[in-house]
């Protein structure tokens, strides 16, 4: 079996869970990591992806999709407590998702500062800040030779993008957390022009659809304006960065469309947002049409009249909590710790209060189990109960696709290999099971993965390379069917096809020949030399050198000249092949002298003429063609082209391509009919299998009715030498007789 390379996927993290997507891609000696984050639900170590099961020193390159916690947060323990520095890798991230990326660990190291079980300090947080290579969206980054990347606007948010992935010529998309949709500030993510091999795409909502954006804004909206009419504060836990631009948005057009709520505070508790907010008024030129025509008319949308940050002094929730009715938007969004928790625990006694989940709550985390309405909440400081009185409602603001989104880009990627990842277990095998039947329905092939944690997924690809044709090669488009022939360079796992007249112009190379001279003395007859090589090769051109010297040309590449009277000498253009054959051509002429084969040397002088040396008739060779087919498919018919009547000029012109109007064989099998053109040797037939069977015998025949100096001086005009006669229409006739009573002698035998 063939030893094809094959592509590794390891996830330590996303494997059938949501958090800590981490994916290990190695090919060819090649790793790539994209993502390093943690998960939600946990703490310290038991957050991070399972990193023992790499070395990280191999890594070649790491790719981190966005700043959100769950795909970066590891990202500066990797750096910095592994040995991936002891390696020569690259971390690589976005101008945006690196700016935004430092603020909000400077938050991660802060808040997690009070925890015995912190990853990593602020000092380890500096030092891998400083090895981050930011780059732009449809920039071509190649990291080493035969590795490269093209990064893709993801939508999600502000910076988020999926990479194009280059590995030695193997091309694998990586979508990270996208969104198909656009919504109020960014634009959706794209479809790369490139189709890839493979595509590991995430599975969040499973097959599951979103509400329409007018319609959840509406509902959104007005579940807001209920919860402040009846006195209550709103509570919308979020990702500091990300949704949250988005519902500040929503709501500052609404307040500012209902002069009735301008009394009513709305705040977003996080000094990490009020620092980010520059990052995305710097970054406008990311964001869409929408956006960047507000900015135009000098209309910046990130300057809030209805909006603020609040100060989180001291006792600030209380007095939240016990002033007039608001709202608030704080992080984070999964109520583990931290503000969003702190005023949840606050407000949830209150029955006028409200609190919305406006984004995706990962399993495990008390921003999913609110969602059940549980009758009381745990404190976290305290451990003790708290009764939940308050509304909770879920409104889906997540900027990931839905199913059928994710569908629609799934089968405009085009990729032959779906991995599954950042999604739960049950959601994902929906998913898959969506896939697989859209696929099936079409007759389609396509295969879906969804491995587990710490599963190595092994893919294998067909050890196929493309050439790109260039210079004098490339002015002359090939026609079907054709061969081109030219030198062959490599570079970096990439190929490139081109004459060597332009080796030193595209590769700045030059070439030379090297022209190789034996010298053998003769004891026998040139004639017997002769005879002994027509014996051996079939056939050989004679002819004389330009200093007049007898020779003969072997295979159109070894000449052996007759340079004096006991005296032989071979000269050829040195190559692989050529060599071989001089040494052949050596071997049989030093054995001529002791060869049984030989005639005697006498006084008298000897020719040495083989009976046959004619060039085998085109009827022959057809003959022998129809009886490998016949041996093989049974009965063979033989079609001739049909003449026009008369020549006159009112005649139609006849195509200039001769290849049309040749005869044909044609084979028949069960319903199906291959017909073989006799001028180009090629097969035609509605059966593929069919065609690449006869194909097959055909190829054997011509090799087994072909001279040995006919298989090797050209082997593309060996087709041509059985079509380069004229064929006309007795000859076709007597042919078809002759076909018909070998079919007669086959059947006989039989």
């Amino acid at each position: 079996m063939p030893d094809y390379p094959t592509l590794s996927i390891t996830l330590l993290g996303a494997g059938q869970e949501v958090g800590r997507s981490c994916c290990v891609l190695q090919y060819r000696g090649k790793t790539v990591v994209c993502d390093a984050g943690v998960h939600p639900a946990y703490e310290g170590l038991a957050s991070l992806p399972f990193i023992d099961d790499l070395d990280w020193s191999t890594v070649d390159a790491i790719l981190v999709t966005h700043f959100h916690l769950d795909h970066a947060a590891s990202l500066t323990y990797v750096m910095e407590k592994t040995n991936f520095r002891d390696g020569k890798g690259k971390v690589y991230m976005t101008h945006p998702t690196k700016a935004v990326y430092k603020f909000l660990m400077q938050d991660f190291v802060r808040m997690s500062g009070t925890s015995s079980d912190a990853l990593f300090s602020a000092t380890d947080l500096a030092m891998s800040l400083s090895s981050i290579i930011a780059v732009a969206a449809h920039q071509q980054i190649t990291i080493s030779p035969g590795l490269s990347f093209i990064p893709y606007h993801a939508g999600h948010v502000l910076g988020a993008c999926m990479f194009m992935i280059d590995i030695a010529g193997l091309k694998i998309l990586y979508t990270g957390d996208y969104s198909r949709e656009e919504d109020r500030h960014l634009v959706p993510a794209e479809v790369p022009p490139v189709h890839p091999d493979v595509l590991i795409v995430e599975s969040t909502f499973g097959v599951q659809g979103h509400e329409g954006r007018e319609e959840k804004e509406h509902r959104f909206t007005s579940l807001v304006h209920n919860i402040v009419r009846r006195g209550g504060h709103v509570l919308m836990p979020v990702f500091a960065l990300g949704r949250a631009q988005e519902l500040l948005l929503i709501l500052e057009e609404y307040w500012k469309k209902h002069p009735d709520l301008h009394s009513v505070p709305v705040y977003y508790a996080s000094n990490l947002a009020r620092k980010c907010m520059a990052i995305y008024q710097s970054n406008i030129h990311m964001m869409n049409e929408n956006i960047k025509a507000r900015f135009q008319r000098r209309d910046n949308p990130f300057v809030f009249k209805h909006i603020s940050n609040i100060q989180q002094v001291r006792g600030w929730e209380k007095k939240i909590a016990e002033g007039p009715p608001c709202v608030i938007l704080a992080s984070p969004a999964m109520l583990q710790v931290g503000p969003s928790r702190e005023l949840l625990e606050a407000w949830a006694p209150d029955a006028r209060n409200g609190l919305i989940i406006t984004g995706f709550s990962v399993e495990g985390t008390l921003a999913r189990d609110i969602i059940n309405e549980p009758d009381e909440i745990i404190s976290a400081k305290g451990g003790h109960s708290i009764p939940r009185r308050l509304s909770v409602e879920y409104i889906s603001f997540s900027a990931h696709v839905d199913g059928p989104q994710n569908y629609e880009f799934i089968e405009q990627v085009k990729a032959q290999h779906i991995v599954l990842v950042h999604g739960e277990q049950s959601t994902m095998a929906r998913l898959r099971a969506g896939i697989q039947q859209r696929y099936k329905d079409r007759d389609e092939e396509v295969k879906v993965h969804t491995p587990r944690n710490l599963d190595e997924l092994k893919l294998t690809f067909r050890g196929e390379r493309v050439a790109k044709a260039i210079g004098t090669l490339a002015a002359n488009p090939p026609k079907s069917n054709s061969i081109i022939s030219g030198l062959l360079v490599a570079k970096d796992f990439s190929y490139t096809l081109l004459d060597p007249k332009d080796l030193k112009d595209f590769a700045g190379l030059s070439t030379c020949i090297i022209t190789q001279r034996q010298k053998i003395a003769l004891n026998v007859g040139f004639e017997l030399v002769r005879w002994h090589l027509e014996g051996m090769y079939g056939k050989v051109e004679d002819g004389l050198d330009p200093d007049g010297n007898p020779t003969l040309r072997i295979l159109g590449a070894v000449d052996v000249k007759h340079t004096s009277e006991q005296e032989l000498t071979l000269e050829w253009e040195s190559s692989a092949s050529n060599d071989m054959i001089a040494d052949a051509c050596l071997a049989l002429i030093l054995g001529i002298d002791r060869s049984p084969a030989s005639v005697k040397l006498t006084t008298h002088k000897h020719a040495h003429p083989y009976a046959d040396v004619e060039e085998e008739p085109m009827i022959v060779r057809i003959q022998r063609l129809a009886m490998f087919l016949e041996a093989h498919f049974g009965d063979v018919e033989l079609h001739s082209p049909e003449e026009p009547e008369s020549k006159g000029a009112a005649d139609e012109e006849v195509p200039e391509d001769d290849a049309q109007n040749a005869p044909t064989l044609i084979v028949h099998l069960d319903d199906y009919d291959a017909i073989i053109n006799l001028q180009t040797l090629t097969v035609e037939s509605q059966n593929e299998q069919l065609r690449k069977r006869v194909e097959a015998v055909l190829d054997m025949a011509v090799t087994t009715v072909s001279s040995l100096a006919e298989m090797y001086t050209s082997a593309p005009s060996v087709i041509d030498n059985l079509g380069k006669d004229t064929i006309d229409s007795p000859t076709v006739e007597k042919t078809a007789a002759s076909i018909v009573s070998v079919d007669e002698q086959i059947r006989s035998r039989r």
